[in-house]
């Protein structure tokens, strides 16, 4: 009896042994685990917040109105307003002012949009370019029409022969495109400056001229502003100066006779004055081929001509990185024989 009781002590102390063995390795098992899935903090990945979430962003800071963001992006406004609630959260600051008429970007938010803008862009152009010829880089350029067809067009053939490793895709409207979504690297604006959100370089030395056919001007002849109070004026609609404003710089009131014509494009404006239906009020820049050819002259310029800055080439943040863009820019200023106003 005494042996099988000595027997049935040493088992259970066996038994209890081995328990403690097999968890002291499972414990050790787990650890080891836990331990292999641990990193450092340089090799977290930085939290990055949502695609869809930028684009909800870029898109209602765009358009002021989570409603018309919503649209563009084919989602509900509710679902628009959960993510930049999400964004705003995942970034702890807030992003926009709500209020009535719609949102507007707080000062976090405005830096904000100055840092993200170009990144859904530059997404697009990778994708792109792994689908595509390699060896060529595509400059996507927008521009207001009367600038491309009249300045930039007759310029492309000079671009192509110094920069034969860029493609140029140029379309052109009066529209301010959304960089992103349209694709574009530099937008070319006619207008005020005022795109904080962006990198703004505005033509210098642009002037405003009254222009006539020379035949016109042999006929009736102008020597001061005064004259042109009874002559035939075409109305250019669309540009920063037009003949009311002009008038009023030269102490005059604007003529009681309606225009002989108007047009909303200044390429029509120089068209129809080179014509001699009239004299037009227009940017020196955009009718350079017309003064060179001798179809249009300047009009006492010394004291008829007035400085606009009317044109600027526009991009975000980002896309001043991007060699196209800067080999772009360089060669724009080249052409143009100074450089830009930033």
């Amino acid at each position: 009896m005494a042996q099988k009781s000595l027997d049935a002590e040493r088992n259970s102390a066996l038994v209890k042994s081995t328990r403690a063995v097999l968890e002291y390795r499972l414990l050790e098992n787990k650890n080891n685990k836990e331990f292999a899935g641990m990193s450092t903090p340089s090799d977290v990945a930085p939290s990055l917040p949502p695609l869809r979430a930028i684009q909800a962003f870029e898109q209602t800071a765009r358009f002021g109105n989570v409603a018309r963001a919503a649209e563009a992006l084919d989602l509900t406004p509710s679902a628009v307003s959960h993510q930049l609630a999400n964004l705003e959260a995942m970034i702890g600051r807030q992003l926009f002012v709500r209020n009535a008429r719609g949102v507007t970007l707080t000062p976090v938010g405005e830096q904000y949009l100055k840092d993200v803008s170009g990144l859904l862009h530059s997404l697009a152009v990778a994708t792109e370019r792994a689908s595509s010829d390699v060896s060529l880089d595509c400059l996507r350029l927008h521009s207001s029409p009367s600038f491309g067809l009249l300045w930039l067009m007759p310029r492309l053939e000079a671009f192509r022969l110094t920069h034969p490793d860029i493609q140029i895709n140029l379309s052109c409207s009066y529209e301010s495109l959304h960089f992103s979504r349209d694709k574009i690297d530099v937008d070319i604006r006619h207008g005020v400056p005022n795109w904080p959100s962006y990198e703004v370089r505005t033509v210098r030395n642009e002037t405003f001229a009254v222009l006539a056919a020379p035949k016109l001007l042999a006929r009736r002849p102008v020597r001061e502003a005064a004259d042109l109070l009874d002559r035939d004026l075409i109305l250019s609609e669309a540009t920063l100066l037009k003949w009311p404003a002009w008038f009023a710089q030269h102490g005059l009131a604007r003529p009681e006779h309606p225009y002989a014509l108007s047009f909303d494009r200044s390429y029509m404006t120089l068209e129809a004055a080179s014509h001699g239906l009239g004299f037009a009020l227009e940017s020196s820049l955009l009718a350079q081929k017309y003064l060179a050819s001798g179809e249009l002259v300047e009009v006492s310029p010394e004291s008829l001509s007035a400085p606009v800055a009317a044109h600027h080439l526009v991009f975000p943040k980002a896309h001043s990185s991007f060699p196209r863009v800067r080999r772009f820019l360089e060669w724009m200023e080249g052409e143009l024989g100074h450089g830009f106003v930033f």
